[in-house]
């Protein structure tokens, strides 16, 4: 009899308790389905369309990453790190590289489903982990599209500005928001508009929204391709010395920073379903999409710190400043063009992830059915995309969500970290049990605690380096992750998978999961509060409803639908 049969019987007499019930769902897995299956699993009579080609999830990725960040986040870091602002990109860009390629590899084993990090989750651990980084990685989403909506409107007002006859004659409540009430309240009428438009582009269909990133997103690149240009010219090479005048240790603390200017790059995996070659182009797409960012960043770096020196830079808009003060006004209106293009982008690849996620849970039960439903005609998740457009309307037109800001990338870190999990348990061969201190052990029991190890390593040297403890404490948790990963590396067998396959495992995975929790140990206090708040409370709506309804194994299966253009 099966896990989910057993669960099914819990009605009986002999059923266990409640407690033995809800252990026995919430350590449910998903099936691992073999990579050549060319169907899902899904409650609907309907799929998804395959229209991505790799060029489009190149432009998913690049768009998804690069917002009005590049043109105010290199100028601010770089007033507190010098030049060595480019260091710290190319840092932070590295370790988003390694997250990048257990992505990757992933994405290419499961080239089929969509679901990404969650989907992942669920199949190399169990059913309550799965949901414990949807709802992590969501809170991320809704409160980001609300933030990204609110600048988006700001920006557009301060573009409508520029015609003479609007300057000063429309309302703060507008776009710029209304005074704060209660200091959380705040109203702004733009925001939610614009939510609106774009979530109807994206329940007409995937061809259209694709469209729409692909015009905005290369908009957004030749900008920053020609600021780039423009400003070579502009350079002085004498303000790139001193090249870290405040030590490297300030270039370190630019990259924990700049970091989380690169998110954005795992969007491209919950494409899976609207790929035409996922097995090969979603990896290609994935890593192909972060390069391009690095190097937009580094090149915009380079340009900043040339320009002028770095204890000039800072402000709202340094990088409008730095032309600015070179007589070249008129980069300063196609910076502003790119802003929009760049958070026009950001925001639709945002909601489009979004409403993936939520069709993932939703045909796997752990939200209602009607989350897991597909047009027959559009192939889009309609309700899914509405109910994402829906709450972030209502943060956007009521909240300062700005305020918020300072417990986002929760989400993002801990999907990374799970990821990067995945990518090791998910190759381990041999499940017999072995000998640990004289006690009888599973292999994948040791391999859990090795990884636990090093998730526990990596946030006490986050710890102790943010509060500036004894060097000889990072030291040491540096050395306990060391032997955990060697541990995992020697004591555990690996089989080799079809497709993309990640280099070094498990050695790479492990860097990952203690870079991504060092990250998370920096993060602003609240945010571990609403790390432990948000799990309790997920913990309590899986308890309530998630356990009774979820089927992980459902047999319900449906046909790739292919794009017009393959058709035969």
């Amino acid at each position: 009899m099966s896990t989910w049969e057993r669960s099914e019987s819990s009605s009986s007499p002999s059923a266990p308790s409640w407690f033995s019930q809800f252990w026995s769902s919430a350590l449910r897995s998903k099936p691992l389905a073999p990579p050549s299956e060319t169907t899902i699993r899904a409650t609907s009579g309907q799929g998804l369309v395959r229209r991505l080609s790799l060029f489009d999830l190149l432009l998913l990725g690049i768009g998804a990453s690069i917002g009005a960040g590049i043109f105010v986040v290199t100028g601010t870091v770089a007033h507190d790190t010098g030049p060595g602002v480019t260091v710290s990109f190319i840092i932070a860009g590295g370790s988003c590289v390694l997250n990048a390629l257990c992505y990757a590899e992933l994405a290419s084993r499961f080239p089929a489903v969509v679901g990404g990090a969650y989907l992942y989750a669920y199949t190399a651990f169990n059913e309550i982990i799965a949901f414990l980084v949807f709802s992590q990685l969501m809170l991320d989403y809704h409160i980001g599209a609300a933030s990204i909506a609110r600048s988006l409107a700001s920006y557009v007002i301060t573009a409508l500005e520029l015609i003479p006859f609007l300057n000063n004659n429309i309302p703060s409540w507008v776009g710029h928001g209304s005074e704060e009430i209660y200091g959380a309240f705040s109203f702004n009428l733009l925001a939610p508009i614009l939510l609106v438009l774009l979530t109807i582009v994206l329940c007409r269909g995937v061809g259209e929204s694709s469209i729409l990133n692909s015009v905005m997103t290369v908009t957004k690149v030749v900008i920053v391709i020609f600021i780039i240009i423009v400003g070579v010219f502009e350079v002085d090479v004498s303000n790139w010395s001193p090249f870290a005048p405040n030590g490297f240790e300030s270039v370190l603390t630019g990259a924990t920073v700049v970091f989380f200017a690169y998110v954005g790059f795992d969007a491209v995996a919950n494409s899976a379903e609207e790929s035409k070659s996922p097995q090969r182009d979603l990896p290609l797409g994935i890593i192909g999409s972060l390069l391009i960012c690095i190097a937009l960043y580094v090149g915009v770096c380079l340009v900043l710190t040339g320009m002028l020196p770095y204890k000039s830079l800072g402000g709202d808009a340094p990088l409008a400043d730095a032309f600015t003060s070179k007589g070249l006004q008129y980069v300063s209106v196609l910076i502003s063009i790119g802003a929009i293009a760049g958070l026009t982008t950001t925001l639709l690849v945002g909601l489009y992830v979004q409403s993936r996620l939520y069709l993932g849970l939703g045909r796997d039960g752990l939200l209602p059915s009607l989350f897991g439903e597909v047009h027959q005609t559009r192939h889009t998740p309609v309700h899914s995309q509405i109910w994402v457009g829906i709450v972030a309307s209502v943060l956007a037109g009521c909240f300062n969500v700005h305020i918020l800001s300072h417990i986002l990338s929760v989400g993002t870190l801990t999907g990374y970290s799970v990821v990067s999990a995945c990518v090791v348990t998910l190759r381990w061969k041999d499940k017999t049990a072995c000998q640990v201190f004289g006690k009888s052990i599973s292999s994948r029991a040791e391999g859990l605690i090795c990884l636990i190890t090093v998730v526990c390593c990596g946030f006490a040297a986050g710890v102790f380096y943010r509060f500036g403890a004894s060097f000889i404490f990072l030291i040491i948790a540096v050395i306990i992750a060391i032997f955990a990963a060697a541990a995992l590396h020697f004591r555990q067998v690996y089989t080799s998978t079809p497709g993309f396959s990640c280099p070094g495992v498990p050695i790479l995975p492990t860097v990952c999961i203690f870079i991504n929790i060092f990250l998370f140990a920096q993060l602003h206090y609240e945010a571990w509060v609403r790390f432990v708040v948000l799990s309790i409370v997920t913990v309590g709506i899986y308890a309530v409803y998630g356990q009774y309804h979820a089927n992980p194994s459902s047999n319900t299966l449906i046909i790739y639908q292919k794009a017009p253009t393959e058709a035969d």
